[in-house]
């Protein structure tokens, strides 16, 4: 049984997400970076990187956001699958995100797991895994 803390929590993390899903949506590396810890964890299928500075986060997030717009991306969704309190300062947020093109066509999804810290600025993303959508 979850307290009221708890729901607060996961409340606010998933309201982190919801802001960094819009975030992203602009395709600006400068609009998501403040929803970075410092330092964070990004596990792909490319391999795994540790963001420690803007430039590293820019290095990882320009390619991948110039290659969604040469796609004709509008915006992503994340519909969460599960959300799982770990303590007061760590929350687990598994789902499955979905990139749409701008007619509203789906352009992919994958299965995304986040492990978001919060700290004194409020809630940020330490860890994100791609993986299969299932």
């Amino acid at each position: 049984m979850s307290s009221p803390d708890t729901a607060v929590n996961d409340d606010a993390s998933l309201r982190t997400l919801a802001d960094y899903y819009r975030a992203f949506s602009t395709l600006e590396v400068q609009a998501v970076w403040p929803y970075f810890h410092e330092p964070s964890l990004l596990i792909s299928p490319q391999g795994v990187f540790a963001v420690t500075t803007f430039a590293t986060l820019a290095a990882v997030f320009t390619p991948a956001m110039e290659g969604l717009r040469t796609r004709e991306f509008s915006r992503s969704e994340l519909r969460v699958g599960s959300v799982k309190s770990l303590s007061a300062s760590a929350t687990l947020v598994t789902g499955i995100a979905t990139r749409y093109k701008h007619n509203g066509q789906e352009l992919d999804r994958a299965g995304v797991t986040y492990v978001l810290r919060k700290a004194e600025s409020g809630w940020k993303i330490a860890v994100i895994v791609l993986h299969d959508a299932h």
